[in-house]
């Protein structure tokens, strides 16, 4: 294969690219790594930017823009012929790119002699063990997190508000903190707490369960963070299949936690976090018949990695994967009934050689 790599992109809309060149840059250039030399396709107006990095600067003018310009062909055409004469300057003959490189690009670079792979596996492993930057901006995310969520406790538990009351409460909070919170966070009530992704609406009714999961973004490292509880509103005693629920995922949460090490089987913690569902009747994705949908029980996957992104590598679920000292994972098992609504728990964890890290530091109670 080759250690030459290709992304084209800008690092406010990339995380790849971020991770290499951790700067504010909206619009997108060609990004090259080539025998332990890095180069980027930027103008004079983000020089600057890209310079402290011990990165080289491809201007396009320096690559014959002029020329380009004056045959009068399209924008586009331009900057396909500046990526191609960045790659010869840097003497790139064959490079991994990411899944999501542009179609157009590749094709252009090919016909030139180029050879490109794509390998998600080399783009995911840049990312996979945390900086440590990355590491205090996840923390920083996280103790945004926790008093966010104590924000929205205390007004569930006081009752008499509404999904989007205590929404705005908790983006409230994280904007103090430094951080961004999506208006598309979790807090869902009753029955809409069943439903996968549903953000929640209307007024929080005394006696519901409520599931609140929060994903705050640090503004400094771009990183993220994501957690998730569940309470009855109006501070009263859950219906008891609440409370076995709450239970179950409890119980869930523990054994899954006490497997993370570098090392394990994301496929084998996530079938020890099926299994106090299972022992109790519950269905979970790896006892359900094959083909058929889940909507209740334990439905969904245990977990995923978080850093530049909500949602990366590794994930524990059906697929396989395998830990790696200084993944941040989350460990978030839930139970569900359509009619009733669902409970879940979900804490953030750094992986370590023998062990892993609580990050999240917020109590469990319903």
């Amino acid at each position: 294969m080759t250690s030459n790599l290709l992304i084209f992109g800008a690092p406010d809309t990339s995380p790849d690219l971020f991770h290499a060149i951790p700067t504010g840059i909206i619009d997108p250039f060609l990004y090259v790594e080539a025998d332990g030399r890095r180069g980027a396709t930027v103008t004079v107006l983000d020089a600057h930017k890209v310079e402290p990095f011990g990165i080289e600067i491809l201007d396009p003018y320096d690559l014959g823009a002029d020329e380009l310009f004056s045959r009068g062909i399209s924008r586009y055409e331009v900057e396909l012929e500046l990526s191609r004469r960045a790659c010869e300057k840097m003497g790139v003959g064959r490079a991994l790119i990411p899944p999501e490189f542009p179609v157009g690009l590749a094709d252009h670079l090919r016909a030139s002699g180029i050879e490109l792979f794509v390998d998600p596996e080399a783009f995911v492993a840049k990312r996979r063990v945390k900086t440590q930057a990355e590491i205090e901006g996840i923390r920083r995310a996280q103790r945004a997190a926790d008093e966010a969520m104590a924000v929205g406790a205390r007004m569930i538990r006081e009752g008499g508000t509404s999904s989007e009351a205590v929404r705005e409460a908790m983006q409230a909070v994280c904007d103090a903190c430094g951080c961004d919170l999506p208006d598309d966070v979790i807090v869902s009530h009753g029955p809409q707490s069943a439903i996968g992704h549903e953000a929640g609406h209307g007024p929080i009714g005394e006696g519901e369960v409520v599931i609140v999961d929060i994903w705050p973004r640090d503004r400094e490292s771009r990183c993220w963070t994501d957690m998730t509880r569940s309470f009855v509103a109006g501070g009263m005693a859950p219906p008891d299949e609440i409370a076995e629920y709450w239970r179950l995922v409890r119980e869930s949460l523990d054994r899954s936690f006490a497997e993370v090490r570098a090392g394990a089987d994301c496929r084998q913690i996530y079938a020890i976090s099926c299994e106090p569902f299972e022992n109790a009747g519950y269905p979970t994705q790896l006892s359900k018949p094959a083909g058929t949908k889940l909507e209740e029980g334990y439905y969904h996957g245990l977990g995923h990695g978080v850093g530049l992104e909500v949602h990366e590598r590794p994930i524990l679920s059906r697929t396989p994967d395998t830990l790696v000292a200084g993944d941040v994972i989350t460990l978030e098992p839930g139970c569900y009934s359509k009619q009733l609504g669902g409970v879940r728990l979900e804490d953030m964890v750094l992986v370590g050689e023998d062990g892993a890290e609580l990050l999240t530091d917020f109590p469990y109670d319903l």
